[in-house]
């Protein structure tokens, strides 16, 4: 089935199967988001199915996690910058209450938002949003795709 890999988000990014992934980091995969009602939305996956929060790695594993957390955030907050002048910020987050393996959301944030969510954690957006086929991860999101994999790809090249 097509969507099988949604089952198993971090086995099949190890299989080289999952669809959304940008890039392979040094402790995960950095994927592009399901909805893009927030273009740029990304993940960082950790590449161990069995952890489910950052205190389950040992200190050097979790140092990683955190420091692609931080490439990720500012791979999308350049292309985020790039492909819309309107960008505010990134907001980070490591929450885990839906999934139960650890990753982190890096969620890019944008004057044009409704004045009202702009200034409020992302979840609370309405339901519908997460749900909307106009908001679903597809082909007209592969340029941000690509700029968000190039700007990994620099931030790599500066380490």
């Amino acid at each position: 089935m097509i969507d099988d890999w949604r089952r198993d988000r971090i086995g099949s990014a190890l299989r080289s199967e999952n669809p959304t992934v940008l890039r392979r980091l040094n402790a995960g995969f950095a994927v592009i988001g399901d909805v893009q009602f927030l273009p740029g939305y990304s993940v960082l996956l950790t590449d161990d199915p069995r952890v489910e929060r950052l205190s389950d790695l040992p200190r050097d594993r979790r140092l990683a996690f955190l420091s692609d957390m931080d490439h990720l955030g500012e791979a999308v907050e350049r292309a985020a910058r790039r492909t819309d002048p309107t960008f505010r910020r990134v907001n980070l987050e490591i929450l885990g209450n839906t999934d139960g393996f650890l990753h982190a959301h890096i969620w890019p944030r944008f004057a044009w938002e409704p004045p009202d969510l702009v200034v409020s954690p992302v979840w609370h957006y309405p339901r519908d949003r997460w749900a909307d086929e106009e908001y679903a991860l597809g082909p007209q999101h592969d340029p941000l795709r690509t700029a968000i994999g190039e700007e990994l790809d620099r931030l790599r090249s500066m380490n």
